[in-house]
């Protein structure tokens, strides 16, 4: 196994985001990597006409991202890494992800994953997307039940 320099910790805002951010803590500390913290917020649509149309104000997007910056500094203060970067982007959860972590060569992705039935159904679609498309090592931390 390689040496990991910088850490991209994929969360929701479900309290077993806290698990996973601890685990990449200890990872980060391990390797004296840097760990940034990342949230993404779909953007709330619907198709009308066959048109994409905005399904609730954008007054609602914008508070959903406050809410993710304020549940991602909570974690950053609460969970340990107070000085990891805190970053919240807007789009398919996905691509955000693998766009961001491409884009600042991050070389581990770690994320929460569901232990249910069936790989698909054990990572659940956003692991599963992660595992399927990064460029780098990925750590799916098992939460749930």
């Amino acid at each position: 196994m390689g040496t990991y320099n910088k850490i991209l910790v994929a969360v929701d805002l479900s309290p077993e985001s806290r698990l996973v951010v601890s685990r990449a803590r200890e990872f980060a500390r391990l390797y004296g990597a840097s760990l940034t913290l990342i949230h993404v917020v779909e953007p709330l649509v619907y198709m009308e006409d066959y048109q994409l149309k905005p399904a609730l104000p954008l007054e609602t997007e914008k508070n959903l991202e406050k809410q993710a910056h304020a549940f991602l500094d909570s974690l950053a203060v609460d969970v340990g890494p107070g000085d990891a970067e805190r970053i919240v982007r807007i789009g398919a959860t996905k691509r955000e992800i693998l766009d961001y972590a491409k884009d600042n060569n991050f070389d581990l992705i770690v994320t929460g994953a569901h232990g249910r039935h069936g790989i698909a159904s054990m990572l659940g679609s956003t692991a599963n997307a992660l595992l399927h498309g990064t460029h780098c090592d990925i750590l799916c931390i098992r939460v749930g039940k």
